[in-house]
């Protein structure tokens, strides 16, 4: 798993690519945990290079939208296909995010 993290101000902006898995996801956490911390409320993750999502993955996705629609913001996701779009549906994600 790498990524990226842009910031415009506005909205912080996530590239992932890879797997997000077990492994990863603690780097992925981390990085996420920090965003909600400094008051970062509009999350984008560009999923438009993962090529996988485990279960601690979506666990960690589904963290970040709790934690920043507290802080009254929002996570979107784009970019998403293959294997990580067909769980999201599979959870009927898309329900919850824009997909």
């Amino acid at each position: 798993m790498a990524f990226t993290c842009s910031d415009d101000g506005e909205q912080s902006t996530l590239f992932l690519s890879g797997s997000l898995d077990g492994t990863s996801v603690r780097e992925f956490a981390a990085l996420t945990d920090e965003l909600v911390a400094e008051g970062r409320r509009h999350v984008v993750l560009d999923m438009a290079e993962l090529t996988n999502i485990e279960t601690p993955g979506v666990a960690a996705v589904v963290a970040l939208h709790k934690h920043t629609r507290e802080l009254g913001g929002e996570v979107r996701i784009a970019g998403i296909d293959g294997q990580p779009l067909a769980i999201f549906k599979l959870l009927r994600f898309d329900k919850v995010f824009d997909l």
